[in-house]
C-alpha cells in the first residue's frame, strides 16, 4: 500500500463507527457527475467508461466536488460504475447517451451462464484500472477527506446482465427468478464472489469506506428479497471482513448497504453485518431510528427533488430531516435518498451542504 497522507477530516469514519461527533458528516451519492460544468470539460468527448478507466481523468472527476464545495463535503467517492463487475465477468457494457447502460448480448437463457461468462474471474487483472484510479485519487486528495469505494449489489447486477439495460417491467429478470431459480442462485453466487474480492482489493488500493448499491431491491417483494438478495448481501459483508484479514488488513473498514425501495427490509439489514444502512426518501427517519434502535448508523435521506426547490424549501427540509434523525451528533450520516441528477443547479446543492453544516453544528 502506498504511503498515503494522514487524514485531516475523519468525521465520516468516526460517525460510521457509531462515535459521537461534532456535527453529522455529509456527502452525496453520484456527487462526481454531470451536474457540475467542470465535469464536461474534463470528460471532453471521452465516453463514460473511457473516463473510468483512465486514472488521471477518474481522479480529476472524483475530486471536482471536493474542490467545488471546498470544506463542505466530508468524503470523496471514486468515479466509476456498478457495472464494472459484469464487465470483469466477460460481458460487454456500453453507456449510451440519453439511454444509459446497454448490454449488446445479455444473458437470456440459463445455459448462457457457461457460454457468456468467464468462469474464473481474475479481479486484480480485469479491474486493475479501477484500483489504479483509487490509489491515484487517494494520493491526490492528500488527506483532505476519506475516499469511498463501492460496488453493485448482486440482484441489481443480475437485473442489468439479464435485461440488457434499464427496465420498467423486469420481464427477463423475473422470468429467471420464477422459472429458473437454481440458475438465478448460481448467477447471484458468481456475482457475489467477484464483489467480495473487488471490495477487498479497493481497500488495498486505498479506499477507506465502501458502499454496496442494491439499487433494484425495491423490485422484489419481502419473500423474494429474503431469497434472492439478502443472503448474498450478508455473504458479502461476512466474507469481505475475512478477506481483508487474509490480505493483512486489520483496520475496521466501514461498510454501507443501500437497498433502494426495500422499506420492509430495514430490520433485516440492520442485522446483516453492515456498519451503515443508507435510506431512500420513502423512509420516515423517526420510524427508521425506532426499527434499527442503534444497531447501525443511518444515512440519507433527503428527496433529491428537493434540490429543485427554493433555498427556503431546501433549508426547511434539511432542518426537518436532521431533527428527525435525532440531531445528527451520533449514528447519522447526511446524504440524499438517491444520487444527484444531471439537471441540478450546483448552487442549490451547495446551499444544501452549507445548511447541513449550519444545522448540524447547532
Amino acid at each position: 500500500m502506498p504511503d498515503f497522507a494522514p487524514l485531516k477530516n475523519d468525521l465520516i469514519l468516526r460517525a460510521a463507527r457509531g462515535e459521537k461527533v461534532e456535527r453529522p458528516p455529509v456527502w452525496v451519492m453520484r456527487q462526481a457527475g454531470r451536474y457540475l460544468p467542470q465535469y464536461h470539460v474534463v470528460k471532453a468527448g471521452n465516453d463514460f467508461f473511457a473516463c473510468c478507466r483512465n486514472p488521471e481523468l477518474a481522479s480529476a472527476i472524483t475530486i471536482q466536488p471536493i474542490d467545488h464545495y471546498d470544506g463542505y463535503v466530508d468524503a470523496a467517492i471514486i468515479f466509476s460504475d456498478i457495472l464494472v463487475i459484469p464487465q470483469a465477468m466477460g460481458m460487454k457494457v456500453d453507456i449510451l447517451d440519453k439511454v444509459g447502460p446497454h448490454f449488446p448480448d445479455p444473458l437470456r437463457e440459463p445455459s448462457e451462464l457457461e457460454t457468456k461468462l468467464t468462469k474464473e474471474v481474475d479481479v486484480l487483472k480485469e479491474l486493475d484500472w479501477a484500483f489504479k484510479s483509487i490509489t491515484e485519487t487517494r494520493l491526490k486528495l492528500n488527506g483532505r477527506v476519506p475516499l469511498l469505494g463501492f460496488c453493485g449489489g448482486p440482484w441489481t447486477l443480475m437485473v442489468y446482465m439479464i435485461e440488457g439495460g434499464g427496465t420498467k417491467l423486469f420481464r427477463y429478470a423475473k422470468t429467471w427468478l420464477y422459472a429458473h431459480p437454481e440458475a438465478s442462485h448460481e448467477l447471484l453466487s458468481r456475482i457475489t464472489d467477484v464483489a467480495v474480492e473487488f471490495l477487498a482489493q479497493q481497500v488495498v488500493a486505498g479506499a477507506q469506506m465502501l458502499q454496496v448499491f442494491e439499487s433494484w431491491a425495491g423490485e422484489l417483494g419481502p419473500k423474494e428479497f429474503k431469497e434472492f438478495s439478502l443472503p448474498y448481501l450478508r455473504i458479502i459483508s461476512s466474507r469481505f471482513r475475512k478477506r481483508l484479514l487474509e490480505l493483512g488488513i486489520t483496520e475496521h473498514i466501514p461498510l454501507t448497504i443501500f437497498a433502494k425501495g426495500a422499506w420492509y427490509a430495514l430490520d433485516w439489514l440492520a442485522d446483516s453485518g453492515y456498519d451503515v444502512v443508507s435510506l431512500d426518501w420513502l423512509f420516515d427517519p423517526k420510524e427508521a431510528m425506532k426499527i434499527t434502535n442503534g444497531r447501525v448508523v443511518l444515512q440519507g435521506n433527503l428527496d433529491p427533488g428537493t434540490i429543485y426547490g427554493s433555498k427556503e424549501v431546501i433549508t426547511k427540509k434539511t432542518e426537518e430531516m436532521i431533527k428527525d434523525f435525532g440531531g445528527g451528533k451520533q449514528g447519522y450520516i447526511v446524504n440524499l435518498g438517491h444520487g444527484t441528477q444531471p439537471f441540478f443547479d450546483p448552487e442549490n446543492l451547495g446551499w444544501f451542504l452549507k445548511e447541513v453544516h449550519r444545522v448540524g453544528s447547532a
